[in-house]
């Protein structure tokens, strides 16, 4: 069972795998991914009662930092969250 999920991280979208998204104007999918290490317990955008795990990561991009955390949510199916600021 994850962990209560936390109000630290708010929803991008929930695309197909490679489908484009955008995250403070940036495509993740066009670009490297670099763990964190850390972990974000998040709400399904869709259904609240579900509570999923996924890694956090960081992405490089014309001299600025990208916090955002990923992870498959179903066959395919990922969900993007960026975290409150």
């Amino acid at each position: 069972m994850p962990a209560d999920p936390t109000d630290d991280w708010t929803p991008v979208g929930v695309v197909f795998e490679r489908d484009p998204i955008e995250i403070d104007g940036v495509n993740p999918w066009e670009q490297s991914w670099i763990s964190t290490g850390e972990i974000a317990y998040v709400r399904h955008p869709s259904y609240p009662t579900q509570v999923h795990d996924m890694s956090v990561y960081d992405m490089w991009v014309e001299g600025r930092t990208i916090r955002f955390a990923a992870g498959e949510l179903s066959n395919g199916v990922w969900g993007f969250y960026r975290p409150w600021r």
